[in-house]
């Protein structure tokens, strides 16, 4: 790590760019200077195809000239640009820089389109349909690739068209996922619930909590063992949106339904990533992105989630 952290790479790329363009100052002299042994007519004695014969003249003027003047371009350059390690350049330029000012010139011209729906609530903008075409297009170019062109998500991508919300789905809430993305944790409880068939018995219990297939006898015993999950989804298995623990009783499964799903993930625990989208979009971008997402799972002009 610490060759990551010092300063060799920057010396040793600046070494290599200097190095090799003096290599080739030093060879183009080396080329003027050497001499060839020759013949009384300037031939070096190699001859090809019977009457090709290698002559020992200098190099051209003009291509000496134009080798010069790409050295002299080359220096030129990186002074001016970014090149010699952790040298910036006379001129400041880097790609993040100029991918930031496209970015910004790209947002000016279309803040025009945004601005009719700055002073809508999300809950009228979810029923504009030409807000709701704009927030189509942000859904499949930021969004589509972990939950779907369709919103119905996947294994670990949550279904933005049900009512089911870790962190809540109100117009609020679902901006403030956006604008600063959500990390979920559960930590590894094995061993917190004890031994390989008290994890089972949980799991069988959970499996109850929705109504779904389980052994009742395994899920009589797993009850008592499920206080140690309490603390995030409830003592009813409800959830906690405050933290994003998953409503258990919805028969709804995020990463994989039954006995064997539960079990590895009470054993190995499960981390999940929503990145922030603020660094990409703006603040009019997130809002009529949230009303679209919002959309999904409310008729248009419906009352915004409690």
């Amino acid at each position: 790590m610490s060759d990551f952290t010092s300063n060799f790479w920057s010396f040793y790329v600046t070494g290599i760019s200097l190095v090799g363009i003096g290599a080739c100052l030093l060879l183009l002299w080396f080329s003027g200077r050497a001499k060839a042994m020759t013949a009384n007519d300037n031939t070096t004695g190699h001859v090809w195809d019977g009457d090709l014969r290698e002559m020992n003249n200098p190099l051209p003027r003009w291509w000496v000239w134009l080798f010069i003047i790409t050295v002299v371009f080359a220096l030129g350059y990186l002074v001016m640009y970014p090149g010699l390690g952790n040298y910036g350049g006379t001129f400041g330029w880097s790609a993040v820089g100029q991918y930031e000012a496209e970015v910004a010139k790209g947002n000016k011209e279309v803040e025009p389109l945004y601005a009719r729906f700055n002073g809508m609530k999300p809950e009228d903008m979810a029923a504009d349909a030409h807000a709701m075409a704009i927030g189509e297009r942000l859904f499949m170019n930021n969004c589509s690739q972990c939950h779907g062109s369709d919103a119905r998500g996947s294994k670990g991508f949550p279904n933005l068209t049900d009512k089911d919300w870790l962190h809540g789905g109100t117009p609020d809430k679902i901006i403030e996922t956006l604008t600063v993305g959500r990390m979920g944790n559960m930590p590894p409880m094995a061993a917190a619930v004890g031994s390989p068939d008290d994890v089972r018995n949980v799991a069988h219990y959970v499996l109850s909590l929705s109504a779904s297939p389980h052994d009742s006898v395994k899920a009589a015993l797993g009850k008592s063992k499920f206080s140690v999950c309490a603390a995030c989804h409830g003592a009813d298995g409800k959830g906690n949106q405050a933290i994003g623990a998953p409503n258990l009783t919805d028969d709804i499964w995020l990463h994989g339904w039954g006995e064997n799903a539960i079990v590895a993930m009470v054993n190995n625990g499960k981390v999940n990533q929503m990145p922030a989208q603020a660094p990409k979009l703006t603040e009019s971008q997130i809002r009529v992105l949230a009303s679209y997402v919002w959309g999904l799972s409310n008729k248009p002009g419906a009352v915004a989630l409690k």
